[in-house]
Order: structure tokens, then sequence, then C-alpha cells
């Protein structure tokens, strides 16, 4: 039999990996999928759960209710700024730190890597954390969210990983031999070769710091500048709580009252579909820039990660 030649077996297990594989992809894209349907739809239709494949009674008056919120636009803006100037702090951070300690020659390396690791598992708390903050005068200061959060160990280990399995130490050695310092050798032959874990780094700290609700909620009070999730939170639940409010009267509502609470109603419904989905945009249309540099990242420092 020739080694080339398939078997059955083996074509009848492809088509199984091939149905697999289209169902987990099934499974993972329809509730982004539905999430932009149904955000077009009518908010009839999508409390009714009308709303399957395709759009029922297109309409954009959730769009309209976000869109009017002055604050909406402001909130991006900082989102936006925060964001990469997080990103670019975080990088700063970690990529020097993990190629230190990918160094086997470094004095007391494993001393460090376990101080490292300490703060993966056991943290000062919110309390702590919260006055130290207060101490620094960084409470209600729009550069206090780019400040805190600016590493993560998980993501050091992963890229020290990385320059340890990619990067060979002969390259370093002939490097040095031709009078290469270590300042030289990390921007000429490291940064240069280290352009997949960059992206990795990169589009993660990106996700956390656009997703950041938390820290803007305990450090920030000012509207000016709250990102674009707390700003989306107060849209809604102010909208949620302006019907909760009109519903909760004890007094005699008209018909016409009756019929614009419930229109109020559906369309905070609908709502919540438009607000996951402008949130979102800014991820999607960044993830296929990096697409090209993330499997292979991810494959090389998860490695021994």
């Amino acid at each position: 039999m020739s080694i080339g030649r398939r078997t059955r077996f083996d074509k009848a297990f492809d088509g199984f990996n091939v149905v697999l594989m289209a169902l987990i992809m099934l499974i993972t894209l329809y509730p982004l999928y539905f999430t932009i349907i149904a955000s077009f739809s009518d908010p009839y239709e999508v409390v009714r759960g009308n709303v399957y494949l395709f759009p029922r009674g297109f309409s954009l008056d959730a769009y309209k209710k976000v869109f009017e919120e002055e604050r909406l636009w402001n909130s991006y803006r900082n989102s936006i700024y925060y964001t990469t100037t997080g990103v670019v702090f975080n990088l700063i951070l970690t990529i020097p730190a993990a190629y230190t300690l990918s160094k086997k020659k470094l004095p007391l390396r494993n001393i460090m890597a376990v101080y490292f690791l300490i703060p993966m598992y056991f943290s000062g708390g919110l309390i702590p954390t919260y006055l130290q903050v207060k101490d620094l005068q960084l409470l209600n200061k729009p550069y206090t969210l780019i400040f805190l959060g600016g590493i993560s160990i998980y993501n050091v280990v992963v890229t020290r990983v990385f320059f340890e399995t990619t990067i060979s130490e002969e390259l370093y050695e002939s490097a040095r031999i031709d009078g290469a310092c270590d300042f030289r050798m990390f921007f000429s032959i490291a940064l240069p070769l280290s352009a997949p874990i960059l992206a990795v780094m990169a589009l993660y700290y990106a996700v956390g710091r656009w997703n950041d609700y938390y820290t803007a909620l305990i450090y920030v009070s000012t509207d000016k500048y709250l990102p674009l999730q707390m700003i989306l939170r107060s849209i809604l639940t102010g909208y949620e709580s302006g019907f909760a409010i009109d519903s909760g009267s004890t007094r005699y509502m008209t018909a016409e009252e009756v019929q614009a609470m419930m229109e109020a109603a559906y369309i905070a419904q609908s709502m919540k579909y438009s607000l996951i989905f402008i949130s979102s945009v800014p991820l999607l249309v960044a993830y296929p820039f990096c697409q090209k540099y993330f499997v292979k990242g991810m494959m090389i420092g998860s490695l021994k990660g």
C-alpha cells in the first residue's frame, strides 16, 4: 500500500473534522451575528423572540437613542486614548522585563522570577490599592486608567518563553563579539524578531483596556474622563430606570402614556444589542491586522508558559 494513499477512514475522519469545526464556528459566530441583526431589527420583534437569522422590521431606533447622547463620542475618544496609550505603556514595561528574565546568566534570575510571580497569585486587595492611589493624588485623573494595570505577570512569562525559545543564545554571542552591548542587542536583535509576540501582547492588553469597566468605576467620577464602557452602562441604566419610574407610578395613566412606556421598554431591550455592537466595532476592526502574527506568537510564546 502506498504511503501517500488515503484510506476510507482518513477521508471519513477529515469529513468529521470539517463538520465539527463548522459547528464550532457557527456556535462561536452566531451570538455576534445575532447581536448585529437584533440591533437593526424592530424592538417589538426582538422582544417577542422572532429574530433568528435575518433582521425583522428594519429599525434604527436603538441607534438613534444611543447616538443622541453627547457623552458617547467623548467617551469613545477617551477609550481610544486610554487603550492606545495604555498598550504602549504596557509593552514598554512587559517586553524589557521579559527580555531581562530570559537571560540565563542574569544574577539572581530565579529569585527575581519568584518575586515577579508572587503578585500574580497574591494581591494587596482593593482597599490598600485605593488608599495608595488616593495618597498619590491619582483619584479622578485620566492617566490613572493608564498607570493602573501597567503590567501583567502572565504576559511577562509568556513573552519570556518566546525570547528563550525563539532567539538563540548564539545570535547574542555573535553580536557581543562584534561589540554590541545589551541595549544594542535588545533594540537591534530582540525587538525586530519579536513581531509575533508583540502583536499578541498588544492585542491582549488592548482587549483588556478597551473592556475595562471596574477601574473607571472605582477611581474616576468625572464624566469627561469616563471611558466608553461606563457611558454605555450609564445610557442603558438611565433609560431603564426612567422606564421603571414611570411604570411604578401609582397614578392612572392614559392610553398614550402606556403606549409610550411600552415603546420605551422595547427600545431599552433593543438598545442592549446596539450598545454591544458599538463597543465591539474597534476590536473587530483591529483584529485582522494582528491575525498574521497572532497564531504564531501564541503557539511559540505558550510552549512552556
